[in-house]
């Protein structure tokens, strides 16, 4: 699963031809969430209120991108970095 993107100790990654819908993975120190492309919505786990806003503002700002990760992972495995909240 590669790390698409870290920053503030939040690293983000996504799996190989993973299921629907779109989404990526948040881990922060022990906590550990996936989240929708689509609005950074939790889809699974729990992360701290103060870094689920911080993933969706990042998100927010990145979502085409996310969404090209999430159709070249599943179409050939292939990924591009996505630049960290500064």
């Amino acid at each position: 699963m590669p790390e698409i993107s870290c920053f503030l100790g939040i690293s983000i990654r996504m799996y190989f031809n993973d299921h629907n819908p779109p989404h990526f993975h948040v881990q922060y120190n022990d906590y550990r969430a996936s989240l929708k492309v689509h609005d950074a919505a939790i889809l699974e786990g729990e992360l701290p209120a103060r870094v689920v806003g911080l993933v969706a503002e990042w998100a927010n700002l990145h979502r085409e991108e996310l969404m090209n990760n999430w159709e070249t992972l599943r179409a050939s495995g292939e990924w591009a970095k996505i630049p960290p909240l500064v």
